[in-house]
């Protein structure tokens, strides 16, 4: 599921779920909690970001 929502040109959208995990799981980011959402903040570093960014956006329900 989420490797279908990884854009083809992508070199990730290969990957096996090993490699994905670590890659996820290697994201330097600070993850900022309220009582209505769960906000997270990439370093500047992180070369993956907007990848990671647009799969959180693409699980999101329509019209939010």
């Amino acid at each position: 599921m989420l490797r279908d929502r990884i854009p083809r040109p992508h070199p990730l959208a290969s990957a096996g779920f090993a490699t994905l995990r670590l890659h996820m799981l290697m994201v330097a980011g600070r993850a900022i909690m309220s009582a209505s959402r769960v906000r997270i903040a990439f370093s500047a570093a992180c070369p993956h970001a907007v990848l990671f960014r647009g799969l959180a956006r693409s699980f999101q329900p329509a019209g939010l």
